[in-house]
């Protein structure tokens, strides 16, 4: 989260970025875009995106138990998931939620709790009228849902553990996590001590469901953090001499976890035979997809100020960890950052998975540029992504074509880990607040950003945390849902990007669940193959819909789409129909 080291101030932070800007002041600027006349805004007036949360009924605010003692997990937490838990064809709502810390009273509450402190599940009662337009609405179901979870949240992961069709959910925090199977009639059991899937004494917080070994069966890799007790916590102090968060280093890292799908309900933990060399941290960020190429899908880890992580799947139940020999572990300059956002996508339609890591402010978030062989090139200043972001702490982040033009944007939220000073003088509680940003795709290898055409959403100042990514509306594009520590909900509907024509795939396996780390290949005579892959994983602490949404600008052209299942194998639909949803099967 901050430099190693470090408990720098704003004011502190802000002068570097300052000398970052001068050194940068001679970088070239971005091009027009080859297709600039469709990239001019279409939107007919109206906002790209809109923040829809408190009207469509998502009423929850995030508790993170704050009482000026400047406990470390305050600034940590939410995710957030976006999944459809009862198969009706649009995506639910989960969100975790905080709890007091240290034993102290509620009266001690810098910020009051508004309703009952435990995680909830909103069910997505959407209708489309009669004129086609869209009336989003949530209900807040967690009382019927049988989910009563009353400690420390911070992240989610979805998948379908046990093969039955219906989206499992499981819930890292910062004593432990929960497992909680679908019942398939609208509620949930905690199965957490059955699936042997506690993950004891560990901070969770990103996790992912991915299918290593082929076998058909959704494993579990979990990102622990730090080994933090409110009895271990230190105080530190700022350059102005003022008590401040601490620096990560301040306390000792975790190592994280991977589990190993028996096929009866439970789970094996084989973190010591299968991550070889040993899965250290602290980890706050996981993506999993087929770095290499080879057909099996391997994991990347953003670490707070220690290098990140490539595990490269070695075929036999196993992992090599290569990150320093891929150039995936640290900056151009050979220094480790402060990952903690990460996503994985084919921004440059070149047919593999690239990373984009967010950072602490002044180091720049970061992108990592496969060269096809799970070898990669760092090109933040290149691709224009790391001026923009030298004042920002990034957290939640996706790939994802907002404008449907077949080129991956990308999106970061933000929110500050350590006290600014400007804030902190207006007497701000939670004087963290920073705005969100959104780059777009100019489709020559640079980005440009464009957070102030991109509607009121992105003028808030908020300390921003999870962010998941999905067509929560059915139409086309993909909407953002942000969960803010210590604030509400944002629900960012997307108004722009179902203006171009697009192309929706539900893949599903032999074993009747959502095939995460699918690899889809989308042909079109004349035109440039695209490639996607259907993943719930990747941003911060965040779970995304599984469907691969792809934009096709102006074409409308029925393509050609290739699957590469988990299992490996490969099947071909001609004439998918565009400008709508289609499920396909193994």
């Amino acid at each position: 989260m901050r430099r190693p080291g470090t408990s720098f101030h704003l004011t502190t932070a802000l002068l570097v970025s300052l000398a970052l800007l001068a050194a940068c002041n001679r970088a070239p600027q971005p091009e027009p875009h080859p297709n600039a006349a469709d990239k001019a805004d279409v939107s007919g007036g109206q906002p790209w995106f809109t923040d829809v949360a408190a009207a469509s009924g998502l009423d929850f605010v995030h508790f993170n138990g704050m009482s000026g003692e400047l406990y470390y997990p305050e600034i940590m937490a939410p995710g957030i998931a976006l999944l459809d838990y009862d198969n009706d064809g649009d995506l639910d709502v989960y969100v975790v939620q905080g709890q007091m810390l240290g034993g102290r009273p509620m009266s001690k509450a810098v910020f009051p709790a508004r309703g009952p402190l435990k995680d909830r599940l909103f069910r997505n009662d959407s209708i489309v009228n009669a004129d086609g337009a869209r009336t989003l609405r949530f209900t807040d179901v967690t009382e019927h849902s049988g989910i009563d979870i009353h400690s420390y949240g911070m992240g989610v992961a979805t998948g379908d553990f046990n093969n039955d069709g219906r989206i499992d959910i499981y819930r890292t925090g910062l004593d432990g996590s929960v497992m909680l199977r679908n019942n398939g009639d609208g509620t949930f059991t905690d199965v957490t001590t059955d699936t042997h899937t506690e993950n004891r004494g560990g901070w969770g917080v990103s996790a992912a469901f991915v299918d290593y070994d082929r076998d058909g069966w959704l494993d579990l890799f979990v990102g622990n953090y730090l080994h933090y007790t409110v009895e271990s916590e230190v105080q530190c102090l700022s350059v102005t001499g003022q008590r401040d968060y601490c620096p990560p280093n301040s306390y000792r890292a975790q190592p994280s976890r991977l589990y190993r799908n028996r096929r009866n309900g439970t789970f094996e933990d084989v973190t010591s035979r299968t991550l070889v060399g040993g899965a250290y941290g602290p980890a706050l960020g996981v993506t999993t997809a087929d770095f290499n190429g080879d057909g099996w899908i391997d994991i990347y880890v953003a670490n707070d100020g220690v290098p990140n992580l490539l595990w490269i799947n070695q075929r036999n139940g196993t992992f090599k960890e290569t990150a320093q020999l891929a150039g995936a572990a640290v900056n151009a300059a050979g220094n480790a950052e402060s990952g903690m956002g990460v996503d994985a996508g084919d921004f440059d339609n070149d047919g593999d998975e690239d990373l984009f890591v967010t950072n602490w402010l002044s180091q720049m978030n970061t992108l990592y540029v496969n060269d096809g062989t799970g070898n990669f090139e760092e090109r933040k200043s290149a691709s224009g992504l790391g001026r923009p972001s030298l004042a920002k702490t990034g957290f939640g982040t996706a790939w994802f074509d907002f404008d449907n033009d077949g080129w991956l944007d990308l999106l970061t939220v933000n929110g500050g880990v350590a006290t600014i000073e400007a804030q902190a003088l207006a007497r701000d509680p939670f004087p963290l607040r920073m705005s969100n940003q959104l780059y777009r795709n100019l489709g020559n290898g640079r980005f440009e950003e464009v957070s102030d055409r991109a509607g009121p959403p992105f003028k808030l100042s908020e300390v921003g945390r999870g962010a998941a990514f999905g067509d929560i509306d059915n139409d086309g594009d993909t909407d953002v849902i942000v969960a803010n520590a210590a604030g509400p909900l944002r629900l960012l509907v997307n108004h722009l990007g179902n203006r171009n024509h697009w192309l929706g795939l539900a893949l599903v396996t032999t074993q009747r669940r959502d095939a995460l780390g699918a690899r889809v290949e989308i042909l079109r005579a004349g035109q440039p193959t695209l490639y996607r892959r259907a993943r719930a994983d990747g941003s911060y602490a965040s779970a995304n819909d599984p469907r691969v949404l792809v934009g096709l600008g102006s074409s409308t052209m029925a393509p050609r789409v290739r699957v590469t299942w988990p299992s490996g194998h490969t099947s071909e639909v001609v004439d998918v129909p565009i400008d709508r949803y289609t499920t396909l099967r193994e």
